[in-house]
């Protein structure tokens, strides 16, 4: 079985970035500690239905990769009814949105509009309509993670403390914005300073660019530990840009320090770049999904 050899991408989205790969053909774990290995789907998934959170990370205009997220979602439920899905892609202000289309008393059109999902998110609905519909079906939490885009727009240009009261609402206390991730400030630099010689992006400056970055993961890794306080006996399916997620600097550090650590997480991507190595101690992911060249 052959890979074909791919790069890593940096692209901006909602002023912020999400990571564009190339598609490759091979379905592969892989490790800090040890080589890859190939292992087959029904393997991964008896070892993904061991976490508490499973991490799929997507390039999110990939209809390929919306459609493999369906399907892991779909495996999971087979082996435990008790999962809740959390997705960027629904900002925290509109759960109730959320919440009342999953119980019937709203219609999909109108859960599109009501929660302003064309111009808070914008990518095409159908990449993630199935698996709302399935959640629905199946009586599955879902759960709205990200922050408000003005929020994340407003710290990018003027900086935390511009906030007002108000905007604080929908985010986690200053004192848990953690900016202190050397590694992933370093992978963030690169990126800003390709773009901002670009003219792209909303921020002049790369700390407050940082910020903006850090508050979107610590938002959304406030609400899943959350949710797996009061409800312990759930697994938690989080989809989200794979830059959200990569060697766990995003979304998964920051749900393990809000929960001591005391939990199991697994993450996977969809695509697999070419310097897929340890970064330290960290992997990029645990297993790459992909599908096998025939």
């Amino acid at each position: 079985m052959k890979k074909r050899q791919i790069t890593k991408l940096y692209a901006w989205s909602l002023g912020i970035f999400f990571l564009c790969t190339t598609p490759t053909y091979a379905q592969i774990p892989t490790s800090p500690l040890q080589e890859q290995q190939q292992l087959t789907q029904q393997q991964i998934l008896q070892e993904l239905g061991q976490a508490d959170v499973v991490y799929l990370g997507e390039t999110h205009n990939r209809a390929e990769d919306h459609q493999a997220q369906l399907e892991i979602l779909q495996a999971l439920h087979q082996q435990n009814q008790k999962i809740a899905v959390a997705m960027e892609m629904f900002q925290r202000p509109y759960q109730d949105i959320l919440d009342q289309y999953l119980a019937g008393k709203i219609t999909e059109a109108q859960l599109v509009e009501q929660s302003e999902y064309d111009d808070r998110w914008g990518f095409p609905w159908e990449y993630y309509a199935p698996i709302l519909r399935f959640a629905k079906t199946h009586q599955l939490p879902v759960l709205a993670l990200n922050t408000p885009t003005e929020v994340t727009r407003k710290v990018a240009r003027s900086g935390l403390e511009s906030l007002t009261i108000a905007e604080r609402r929908h985010i986690p206390p200053f004192s848990e914005i953690r900016t202190d991730n050397a590694e992933y400030r370093k992978m963030a630099e690169g990126s800003y300073q390709l773009h901002h010689q670009a003219g792209q992006g909303n921020s002049n400056s790369f700390e407050r660019f940082f910020t903006a970055l850090v508050l979107w993961d610590e938002t959304m890794a406030e609400k899943i530990a959350q949710f797996i306080r009061a409800n312990p006996d759930y697994q938690v399916v989080v989809l989200a840009g794979q830059t959200h997620i990569v060697y766990g600097h995003g979304i998964p550090s920051r749900v393990a320090r809000r929960l001591n650590n005391q939990l199991v997480q697994r993450s996977v991507l969809f695509d697999s770049p070419q310097d897929a190595q340890a970064e330290g101690e960290n992997a990029i992911a645990d297993y790459f999904w992909q599908p096998i060249q025939q």
